[in-house]
């Protein structure tokens, strides 16, 4: 299953490795073969692995680049990855491991988001792009992997469950009344496909194109 996580000071402040850890900690019955944190200054990515694909190191998340320049954490599965590698290979991409989380990652070095476009699978996922301190957000069209995310007091959060978010310590949400009662009225949340009973908490929505693309040094997304 997998999951990700992730946290940006918007103000540029580094952020604590430790509080990274708790929040991808939070969801380790998601991924129980596995954890990796990644920081940089104020950006930090966190994920929880469930091996299916490759077993090895190589495939282990958050994954870099060749360069660097890209990191990836990602959830799901790319069902045409063995495609669209062959397609790479053809523009003198050279792979390291047979998972599709590699594929996925120079893809969009590749092709940037319109590599979302060719995806044929159920994805969450988060790239940050060194050079130019931009996190992209996205997930699969029907959100069957979903991804959630919070901003307050310059921090911004993401995760594949919202007891992440909570996790993270200074999160403080309250009930929204109305989401509750729209939720047992409906048995589900339709006014806004974004909103959930937690206030402050948001899912990133069913309307195309499924994304946010975040700069990681102003308040911006």
């Amino acid at each position: 299953m997998c999951g990700i996580t992730g946290l940006i000071n918007l103000q540029g402040y580094d952020i604590s490795p430790s509080l990274l850890k708790t929040m991808t900690h939070a969801i380790k019955h998601r991924g129980p073969d596995g954890e990796g944190n990644w920081t940089n200054k104020n950006v930090g990515l966190g994920h929880r692995r469930l091996s299916i694909l490759d077993l090895s190191d190589n495939a282990k998340q958050p994954m870099a680049s060749s360069d660097g320049n890209l990191i990836l954490s990602y959830n799901g599965e790319i069902y045409n990855f063995q495609e669209l590698r062959a397609e790479l290979q053809e523009f003198g991409y050279k792979f390291s491991s047979s998972s599709d989380t590699e594929v996925l990652l120079y893809a969009f070095h590749k092709w940037g988001v319109s590599s979302f476009l060719k995806l044929n699978g159920m994805f969450a996922l988060c790239i940050y792009d060194v050079s130019a301190n931009k996190l992209y957000l996205a997930r699969d069209r029907y959100g069957i992997k979903p991804l959630y995310y919070s901003h307050e007091d310059n921090l911004f959060r993401f995760a594949s469950e919202q007891k992440a978010i909570l996790a993270s310590q200074s999160c403080n949400p309250k009930l929204d009344l109305d989401g509750i009662y729209e939720y047992f009225t409906f048995q589900n949340i339709i006014s806004d496909t974004n909103k959930v009973i937690l206030s402050l908490i948001k899912k990133l929505g069913l309307i195309m194109p499924n994304r946010i693309t975040l700069s990681c040094s102003k308040e911006q997304y």
